[in-house]
C-alpha cells in the first residue's frame, strides 16, 4: 500500500529521559535501500545497523501515541542532484527502484513525505531547492506536523551530516524543539569527522542530542 502523503550524549533513549507523547513526532529520515543496504548505490557504512535501534524508537513512540512519519528521496531518473547530470552524488533513490524503497526490516507505522519528486535538489525533509529558481519550496512535512499538533520532533535515520542535519536545522527554524538520537543516525563523512561535526551543528542550532 502506497503510504506517501503526497498521493492521496549518547546516552538512553528519549523513551528513557523524557517520553513521547501526542504532540511528539518521531521523523525517520531517509532509511532507504540506496542508503541502508551495503548493496546500495550511496550506501553509509553502518546504515543497516541503525536501523534495529529506531525500530525501538517507532516502537517506544507508538506505544505513547506519538506521531510517527518517514521522509524519502524520490528522484527521477536524472536531476541536478547527480553527479551525471552535474551535481556530486551518484544516481540513487528513484522512484519506483528497489534503492528508493524503504529497507524492509525497517518498520513503518506512518505516512511517507517524498521528496525530490520533480528534480529538486537539497536534503532536508522539510524544504526543497528548485532546480532553476533556486528557491526553496515546502514538502508535505510541516503541514503534516502543524495538523496534528507536534511541537517536537525527534530525528533519526540517514544520513547524519547531510539529510538528518538539514532535517534538524530546518526543525529548529521553523520552532520545533528537536532531538537527534545519536545512536539512530550514520554518517557519510566525505570527510573523516563530518558526522561528529554535523552533531555539533544541530546543537548550536539550540538541537538536543542524546
Amino acid at each position: 500500500m502506497d503510504r506517501s502523503l503526497h498521493r492521496s550524549p549518547r546516552s538512553t533513549s528519549l523513551g528513557r529521559v523524557n517520553g513521547y507523547d501526542p504532540s511528539t513526532a518521531l521523523v525517520v529520515v531517509d532509511v532507504q535501500n540506496d542508503f541502508a543496504d551495503p548493496a546500495g548505490s550511496l550506501w553509509v557504512v553502518g546504515g543497516d545497523e541503525v536501523v534495529s535501534r529506531i525500530n525501538e524508537e517507532i516502537q517506544r513512540a507508538t506505544a505513547e501515541d506519538a506521531v510517527v512519519v518517514y521522509t524519502q528521496d524520490w528522484h527521477p531518473p536524472s536531476t541536478p542532484h547527480f553527479a551525471k547530470d552535474g551535481g556530486i552524488w551518484p544516481v540513487h533513490c528513484v522512484a519506483g527502484t528497489w534503492g528508493a524503497e524503504l529497507h524492509p526490516e525497517l518498520v513503518v507505522a506512518g505516512p511517507s513525505v517524498h521528496k525530490g519528486s520533480n528534480g529538486e535538489d537539497g536534503y532536508s525533509g522539510f524544504t526543497m531547492r528548485d532546480p532553476e529558481t533556486g528557491e526553496d519550496e515546502p514538502t508535505e512535512l510541516e503541514a503534516f506536523l502543524r495538523d496534528r499538533d507536534v511541537t517536537t520532533v525527534v530525528v533519526a535515520g540517514l544520513a547524519t551530516d547531510y539529510c538528518v542535519l538539514g532535517t534538524v536545522l530546518d526543525a529548529r527554524r521553523l520552532g520545533f524543539e528537536t532531538v537527534v538520537l545519536s545512536e539512530a543516525v550514520a554518517a557519510v563523512e566525505v570527510t573523516p569527522g563530518d558526522g561528529e561535526k554535523a552533531l555539533a551543528e544541530m546543537a548550536g542550532a539550540g538541537a538536543r542530542v542524546v
